[in-house]
């Protein structure tokens, strides 16, 4: 079995159950809509398995500890990449800014290209799922989230863009600017 192969299935256990925000749509087809994302940029094996596990730690109660066993160090290190400290005991609304601080630091300072496609992946796959929502239900989609702001929202994403120009001539963040545009400066 490959490791996509592995990583694949370990997900779809690891979030069986669960569904994606605003819908019925079972969670495991983010992971994979990210790694098919991901694969239009790179053919890195521990680039798409870390795709296909991005937000088991941080979502579905796996460690670090466990991924790194089963996938080897790097696929453990893109993972924590993506994965946000929860900051248990404080409510997720009050503890957003310093969450997405924290990690837009660490996505500012890194230069693993395999990082950097996750990120890309990943946010792409939130903003395609924001869009669907906002053509749906207008501004009123942001009162539904843990931060409230919608320009807390554009001034994260815009952050993230700025982060990721390095990669601006990739078709995905092309893409990640044109959800941009249309959640943000309409």
């Amino acid at each position: 079995m490959t490791l996509f192969d592995e990583a694949a299935i370990f997900s779809l256990k690891a979030h069986e159950g669960q569904k994606r925000k605003f819908t019925d749509t079972p969670f495991f087809l983010h992971p994979m809509e990210v790694a098919v994302i991901a694969s239009s940029m790179t053919d890195d094996p521990e680039v798409l398995a870390a795709a296909l596990l991005h937000d088991a730690v941080e979502d579905a109660g796996v460690s670090i500890d466990e991924i790194e066993k089963r996938f080897g160090k790097r696929v453990a290190a893109l993972v924590a990449s993506e994965t946000e400290d929860k900051m248990p005991g404080i409510p997720a609304s009050v503890s957003w800014l310093e969450r997405k601080k924290a990690t837009l630091s660490f996505l500012q300072n890194s230069r693993d290209r395999g990082v950097r496609i996750l990120w890309l992946s990943d946010k792409l796959a939130n903003l395609r799922s924001f869009v669907r929502i906002f053509r749906r239900e207008g501004n009123s989609m942001w009162a539904k989230l843990n931060q409230k702001d919608r320009l807390m929202h554009k001034w994260y994403y815009s952050k993230i863009l700025e982060a990721l120009s390095d990669l601006s001539q990739e078709e995905p963040y092309r893409e990640l600017e044109n959800c941009y545009e249309v959640l943000f400066n309409e």
